[in-house]
């Protein structure tokens, strides 16, 4: 038995990975600020014994005996990081630092929860590990993706210069239960406007592409990259199936058998046109393919939002 520390842990993946932990019969300290994360999330993780929840915010330091650290805290959607681009920009500079110290003075292995944002608007498909980015540095996004970008190099800093036992993943688009309402990401957004036979809207033409991984397979291979030993990473994980915008619109009308439309706006600045990870490295490393059918999954989570909206 471990124990084991997960920042954001009353967040959309930081509850889903509690659970799972808890199922291994590991003892979880949860942390979370709520500034993203909901109480609700963790509710019934409060029936497990080894489960501690403590209200704290990681851009203030702390101090707690651990074996492990899986830093998930910031806000990762685009309504809430933009809410107060300042505090995230924060969350991900002062939060990885204090994080750093605490598994520096804890001697605990941590794991960065990055992102596929580091890799900005980018200009080779699908993405790899090796490839740098293209970020706008100012732009309405640059405090969520640049945010995360320090953050990378302050683990691999502290990595070098410490000998920190470090891992980083860089998360792509992932979807189901526990999204938040209005957070304002695809998946949500298309569900919840599906569900109240709303129209869906598009920003742009809906030509861009993603690519969705379901929570299970994601929190599977954050687990299996904590055990991994001597690979720091960064390694992408995500579901390599791409599917355009306006494809995911219609089958989501579809799966809900709504009576949306489809309306066109405009697309916001740097909003990325592709999004696919290359995953040969995750293969490779760890062992890790997302399992879950797109639909499959996408079933699970009409049927956690339409729980939420009767």
């Amino acid at each position: 038995m471990k124990r084991i520390l997960v920042t954001g842990g009353a967040g959309f993946i930081g509850s889903h990975l509690c659970k799972t932990l808890l199922e291994l019969n590991n003892e979880v300290i949860c942390i979370d600020n709520f500034y993203s994360g909901s109480s609700k999330n963790i509710d019934k993780l409060k029936d497990y014994e080894k489960f501690e929840f403590v209200k704290h915010d990681i851009i203030s330091s702390l101090f707690l005996e651990v074996d492990e650290i899986y830093n998930l805290a910031c806000p990762a959607s685009p309504v809430s990081y933009q809410l107060d681009p300042v505090r995230t920009i924060k969350t991900c500079i002062y939060g990885s630092l204090n994080m750093l110290e605490l598994a520096k003075n804890t001697d605990a292995k941590i794991l960065q929860a990055s992102t596929s944002e580091i890799y900005g608007n980018p200009l080779i498909h699908p993405q790899t590990e090796d490839y740098v980015g293209n970020v706008n540095p100012i732009g309405p996004r640059s405090c969520y993706d640049e945010g995360k970008r320090a953050s990378e190099t302050l683990f691999f800093d502290y990595f070098r210069q410490f000998n920190i036992d470090i891992s980083v993943v860089r998360i792509f688009n992932t979807y189901g239960p526990n999204m938040s309402i209005n957070d304002g990401r695809v998946v949500s957004n298309f569900i919840c406007q599906a569900l109240k036979n709303q129209n869906i809207s598009i920003y742009g033409d809906g030509k861009q592409t993603r690519s969705f991984c379901f929570v299970d397979d994601l929190v599977s291979g954050l687990i299996l990259m904590m055990e991994k030993k001597d690979f720091q990473g960064p390694v992408n994980l995500g579901n390599p199936d791409e599917i355009s915008v306006f494809k995911l619109a219609q089958d989501i009308i579809s799966l809900t058998n709504s009576n949306s439309s489809i309306e066109n706006k405009v697309l916001p600045a740097d909003d990325p046109i592709q999004r696919k990870p290359d995953i040969s490295l995750a293969k490779k490393e760890l062992n890790w393919i997302p399992k879950t059918n797109r639909n499959d999954g996408l079933k699970m989570t009409i049927n956690y939002f339409n729980s939420l909206l009767k």
